[in-house]
């Protein structure tokens, strides 16, 4: 059983158009791991992971950006214990091999929550010392299973409504607020090294909510309870990381424990477009540089890197592409945003754009047939040189590019950046270099909105 667990281990010809002309949006081999610049900041950078997912290019990300996992369902008890005193390990059991196998750390996620709770025990008339008796037992017993293996955990989960009074749930309805007390001491008692944390949402500013937990914090602390840190769920929406961000996880700090960016998403209505995604690239640095700026802030956690395997889209309908990755597996500007936080290039080296129109960019669509079409972009300069450069535009009507040659192109919804291959990145004054596409389009094939970068 467990030594097991331990071997698993484009538009009308001639259209110029100006573009932002910069580093590559991409992340080349050559770009530093998001956990190796974290590592530089004695932080933790982690993701929230499917575990049937962890092959393949999910994998791969996933084993080389990231030094902490989450997962993302796999250790709840509606997916642990099923049923009543039958436990299924198999993919928390998959994801700490991984996690081992990769040197990454992992947050086990969670003990103590309101929802993903099976049925038996939802449905149960319980009496308070049964449901207390009920709770001792899967904490120990799922703590206890892992003890050593996982670093820390999210203990209870979302206890306080938005004005800061508690949640009515099956624990706090059958035990009172003492619950909260109580799982972390028997969570402490089955692996004394593991540190303990509350996490919830709406508590990343200061505000009801976040004092709530705050005077709980203190409170716990004051009585001697394991408490060791505080979660921050941080499911944000585009352009509203909150001011008080990081003097929120200071005063946190200053309590005594450890904060955590726990479940980091940033969620736009869709479809995404250049302005947007640099708006959430902005915002996820925001989020991050405040962690950066606080000792005590140890761990930023994304709730999954790539749009491919992100929650939102489900349960915001009209918002998505909320993660650092797109559903190609493709970094976005997010990526860099979290990259330069935490000391990194943007994109490898972050040279100064040319003088305006010193460089232009014109795009034509050499053929078209009825479901798609063959684009190309010629970049040239007078006036100025490039070492680096990428493109950006918004299709108008869904276009889809499906290949590249001489760039590497990305497409996030409707928008589209294309950076330059490892050996024609360079353009000298008076030169130009082009890169060509193939695309889809259907209904129209209207010329885009190209937008600086």
């Amino acid at each position: 059983m467990r030594s097991s667990r331990n071997l698993l281990r484009a538009g009308l010809a001639g259209l110029v158009a100006a573009v932002g002309l910069f580093t590559a949006g991409t992340a080349h081999a050559a770009d530093t791991p998001l956990r190796d610049l974290a590592a530089a900041k004695g932080k933790l950078i982690g993701t929230a992971v499917t575990g049937s997912r962890l092959t393949g290019t999910y994998g791969d990300i996933t084993g080389a950006q990231f030094s902490s996992l989450t997962p993302g369902n796999a250790m709840k008890w509606g997916t642990v214990e099923p049923t009543r005193g039958s436990f299924n390990w198999t993919e928390a059991d998959q994801i700490v091999a991984f996690a081992q196998a990769h040197h990454q750390q992992v947050r086990g996620h969670t003990l103590v929550w309101h929802n993903q709770n099976p049925s038996w025990l939802t449905n149960g008339s319980w009496t308070s010392a049964q449901l207390g008796s009920l709770l001792q037992n899967h904490i120990s017993t799922e703590v206890g299973r892992y003890k050593g293996e996982i670093a820390a955990w999210d203990v209870v989960n979302e206890p306080f409504n938005e004005d800061g009074s508690y949640r009515s749930t099956i624990w706090y309805d059958g035990l009172g607020s003492g619950y909260i007390a109580n799982a972390l001491t028997w969570a402490h008692a089955a692996d004394p090294d593991a540190k303990l944390y509350i996490n919830d949402y709406n508590v990343e500013g200061v505000n009801a909510k976040s004092d709530a937990l705050y005077n709980l914090v203190r409170s716990l602390k004051a009585q001697g309870v394991p408490i060791g840190g505080v979660g921050l769920q941080a499911h944000l929406v585009l352009g509203q990381v909150p001011s008080t961000l990081q003097q929120n996880i200071q005063r946190f700090a200053d309590l005594g424990v450890d904060v955590a960016i726990t479940e980091l998403d940033i969620r736009m209505q869709l479809p995404a477009d250049v302005t947007k995604l640099a708006q959430q690239k902005a915002d996820f640095h925001a989020v991050v540089a405040a962690c950066a700026a606080v000792s005590r802030c140890v761990n930023v956690t994304a709730w999954g890197f790539t749009d491919a395997d992100s929650w939102v889209p489900s349960t915001f309908p009209g918002y998505g592409a909320a993660t650092p990755y797109d559903e190609n597996y493709q970094p976005k500007p997010a990526y860099y945003g979290i990259a330069t936080a935490l000391g990194g290039s943007d994109g490898g080296g972050g040279s100064t754009p040319p003088p305006t129109g010193a460089c232009t960019a014109a795009y034509s669509v050499s053929s078209q047939w009825n479901t798609g079409f063959t684009g190309q972009v010629t970049i040239s300069c007078a006036g100025a040189s490039l070492s680096s450069w990428k493109a950006d535009w918004t299709f108008g009507a869904g276009q889809q590019i499906t290949q590249a040659w001489n760039a590497t192109c990305t497409q996030s919804g409707a928008a589209v950046s294309c950076a330059n291959a490892s050996y024609n990145g360079s353009v000298p004054d008076g030169g130009s270099v082009t890169f060509g596409f193939n695309g889809s389009w259907s209904g129209g094939n209207p010329v885009p909105t190209v937008t600086l970068g």
